[in-house]
Formats: C-alpha cells, sequence, structure tokens
C-alpha cells in the first residue's frame, strides 16, 4: 500500500489498494480475490466484459457495499473503519444517470455540495469552479431536461468534482454518448487532472478510451485480474505470446484474448485454443 521514503519525505501512498477482496450476492461471487493498487495521480483503466465485478468492486472502494477490515484502502483509509474518511477524498459519477432533470445545472451540483459538506461560505464559487471546469458555465441556469446526452454527462461530472476529490472514480462515464460528446467528456477530464493532480480510476467498454487516455490498465474477469499493465505492454506482450509478425495487437485484441478464452484456469482447452487462434488471425 505504501512506497519507500527518501530523504525523510513522507512514504507515498497509492489512491487505491484492495488485497484479497471478495464480495458475494447469495451463491454469486462477484468478486473473488481481487488484488489491485492505483498509484495517486493516475488515470487508471478497470476493464472487462459484463459481469466481470468491475461495478462491484466500485461499490466496494467507495463504501456503498460493506466489506471487511483491512481488504480496502483509499489513500490509506480503511473503507471498513474509516467509510466517512473515504468518502471525504472520493468523486463518484455511476453508470446510472445521476442528475436531476428538475433542476437547473447548477442547482443540480448545489445539491451535491451540500450533500458532501462544503462549507456554506465556499459552495457559490466551488459550485462555479466545478461548471466551469466541464465547459457548463452558459448553460448552468438551464433545466438539466434541456440537456444533450453529453451535458448531462458532464453535468454528472461536475457533481463529482464540486467536493474538489482527490480521487474521481468514473464507472462508464461516456457510454451512449457519440464519438465528439465522448471526446469533450474526456478533455474536461484531463484538463481537471492537470489543474489538481487528480486520481481518476474508470471503467469503460471503449477500448480506444482505455487505450487513449490510461495509464494503465487491469482487466478483470470472472471477479479477479487477469492482466495488468500499460495499454503498451499488454500488447506487445500479446504479440510475443502469440508470435506474430503482422501488426501490434490493438487493446481490443488483448480483451478478447483474456475475456474470450473462459479462463477456466484449464491449459489447453479447445476455447482458449479456438480463442487464442482467432486473435493470431486479426494480428497477423
Amino acid at each position: 500500500m505504501t512506497g519507500s521514503a527518501t530523504d525523510g519525505e513522507a512514504p507515498a501512498v497509492d489512491a487505491v489498494s484492495c488485497s484479497g477482496l471478495r464480495y458475494s450476492f447469495g451463491e454469486t461471487r462477484a468478486v473473488d480475490g481481487l488484488d489491485l493498487t492505483v498509484r495517486d495521480g493516475e488515470c487508471f483503466g478497470l476493464l472487462g466484459p459484463n459481469g466481470a465485478g468491475k461495478t462491484t468492486a466500485i461499490r466496494c472502494m467507495t463504501t456503498l457495499l460493506p466489506v471487511p477490515a483491512s481488504l480496502v484502502h483509499v489513500f490509506g483509509h480503511d473503507a471498513a473503519r474509516e467509510p466517512m474518511a473515504v468518502r471525504r477524498l472520493l468523486g463518484y459519477v455511476p453508470q446510472q444517470l445521476s442528475a436531476d432533470a428538475g433542476l437547473t445545472g447548477r442547482e443540480n451540483v448545489a445539491l451535491f455540495a451540500r450533500v458532501f459538506d462544503v462549507p456554506r461560505r465556499e459552495r457559490a464559487r466551488r459550485v462555479g469552479q466545478a461548471l466551469a471546469a466541464v465547459g457548463l458555465t452558459a448553460a448552468a441556469d438551464r433545466l438539466a431536461q434541456t440537456y444533450s446526452g453529453g451535458m448531462v454527462r458532464r453535468l454528472e461530472l461536475a457533481q463529482a468534482l464540486v467536493s474538489a476529490p482527490r480521487l474521481l472514480i468514473l464507472d462508464e462515464p461516456t457510454i451512449g454518448l457519440d464519438p465528439i460528446a465522448r471526446t469533450n467528456v474526456w478533455e474536461h477530464i484531463n484538463a481537471v487532472r492537470a489543474a489538481t493532480g487528480m486520481t481518476v480510476l474508470v471503467t469503460t467498454h471503449y477500448m480506444d478510451e482505455a487505450d487513449q487516455y490510461c495509464d494503465r490498465v487491469a482487466l478483470m474477469h470472472r471477479g479477479r485480474v487477469r492482466a495488468l499493465g500499460t495499454p503498451a505492454e499488454l500488447r506487445r506482450g500479446l504479440k510475443d505470446r502469440l508470435g506474430t509478425d503482422g501488426p501490434l495487437p490493438t487493446l481490443e485484441d488483448v480483451f478478447r484474448d483474456v475475456a474470450g478464452s473462459g479462463l477456466d484456469d484449464q491449459s489447453g482447452d479447445f476455447r482458449n485454443v479456438r480463442s487464442t487462434r482467432r486473435t493470431a488471425s486479426r494480428v497477423g
């Protein structure tokens, strides 16, 4: 969870650390021994097919689901023992829309400022800053029901940013958006990161986003991390494993290789061989 200190400096603390995290819904094990570290200041992509356990893991990190002590830490705070301390460090944009269509953009963000206990004397300024950060100042006093899909997603981003979080968690923030709106959302995320040094943990099914914007990615399948590294490392690793002379695989090829094989921990099974051959034919 922590790095080594040098020359009297305080040791670095990871933004998120999960160790052996498990979570079940009845008989279904959604997260199965998850080991994961997100470094302070990085943009980290948590990828995987539907049902891989990504959203459940995020809900454990954000204290929305209860976990035993010592399994999840956020900037050194135990999510089980210090849930309020963890929540004060987070901004969270869930998959489901969270903006109230009957409120203006400014009112939506102000509501979150109150929920996150932003001091009253600072609220107006912080709300204005959050709206400006996502390019919604001009539309701030319009009802959210008049916003486009991309504007609503940016409004939700402003809601998450109003508390000045150290860690921003985004669960499929650009799902359903057109390419221009997707790029617009990411431009605003990156602008805030550049200005504040904020850590970002994002899930997405758009492999081009993960490849372009994430410093490192983890591919989850059946509740565990099955591949971890920079996008370039994962693409090179697949190419080396396949032994092809063709172009470098894409991150989507890596995704297909990990998620499409079944990963039953039974080397040599037919499904695994078939998936590997399909990937090899695409890249070489």
